[in-house]
């Protein structure tokens, strides 16, 4: 059995959200970020990079990093079901799953949550959480061109929408807009059951989510 180590509202959401629009068995595991669970001696000993998510695999080896757990979960797992067999399909799919990962929330979202990491005197901090709001709108406005009218990245739901969903979720936590295609999309995850099922897991109310979008 697969083991999933994951923090609710993170990143890992994404991730949780494939494996179980994937009707995966696996046994979940909270790393709480805020106190410092990714740096004990025992989560380092499974991913020394003390990030999440990471997904111990059948056989013991662990994958770590969101765009390539999910691309490996859409390529192998259900005979490929969430995942296109369209190479430039495939390769979008790769190009918007990266960005949204490295840029969006690394750059982005980053510097909102994470604001200390990037400056320690206080006096600075407001201006890298600016910083990070403008990175986050700019990549939204890349990423809504991207999808386009379409009603899924690649047109048929695949391992890169959720990935998508967990920034414009964070976009809706934290009173960012979306622009119209990102909007869509977000509703359209947002009824989702799996979606719906994974965010009442998570501690999260659906129902109160999208209000504002």
């Amino acid at each position: 059995m697969m083991k999933f180590y994951m923090t609710p509202g993170s990143c890992s959401t994404g991730i949780h959200i494939i494996l179980e629009e994937l009707e995966e068995v696996f046994e979940a595991h909270i790393v709480n970020l805020p106190a410092g669970d990714n740096f004990k001696p025992d989560y380092m000993a499974i991913n020394p990079k003390a990030t999440i998510p990471a997904l111990v695999r059948d056989d013991g080896s662990v994958l770590t990093e969101v765009p390539a757990i999910a691309y490996w979960l859409g390529r192998t797992r259900r005979r490929g079901k969430l995942w296109s067999g369209d190479v430039e399909t495939e390769t979008r799919l790769i190009e918007a799953m990266t960005y949204i990962a490295g840029t969006v929330h690394g750059h982005g979202f980053a510097r909102i949550f994470a604001t200390p990491t990037f400056s320690r005197n206080e006096a600075d901090q407001d201006s890298v959480r600016a910083l990070g709001r403008n990175i986050v709108m700019k990549g939204f406005a890349i990423l809504n061109k991207m999808l386009d009218e379409r009603p899924y990245l690649g047109g048929d739901f695949t391992v890169a929408d959720p990935i998508l969903f967990y920034v414009e979720f964070w976009a809706d936590k934290t009173g960012i807009p979306l622009p119209a295609n990102l909007a869509a999309h977000y509703q359209r995850m947002l009824a989702r059951p799996v979606v719906q099922r994974v965010l009442r897991e998570e501690g999260y109310n659906p129902a109160t989510l999208g209000q504002s979008v």
